[in-house]
């Protein structure tokens, strides 16, 4: 019986380094594709305007107290 196939290839970034290799490639993408250019422009703005969107409701709309269930999740 054969042993199950390991994956080629695994790299596990986490934290500040996984932050800073996530700009690293969408800053490649976006110098070395043209295309990918325009649609992480239109990604950012439907991005910001459902953020604002958000913020606006939220602000006009506060949560309260009563609102939130449940109250205390693990029952402590």
């Amino acid at each position: 019986m054969a042993p199950p196939p390991q994956p080629r290839f695994q790299i596990s970034v986490t934290g500040s380094t996984g932050l800073i290799v996530a700009i690293a490639v969408v800053a490649i993408l976006l110098i070395a594709l043209p295309a990918y250019r325009l649609f992480f422009l239109i990604s950012m703005l439907i991005g910001i305007i459902i953020a604002g969107g958000l913020t606006l409701w939220y602000r006009l709309h506060p949560l309260k107290e009563e609102d939130i269930e449940p109250k205390r999740p693990l029952g402590l």
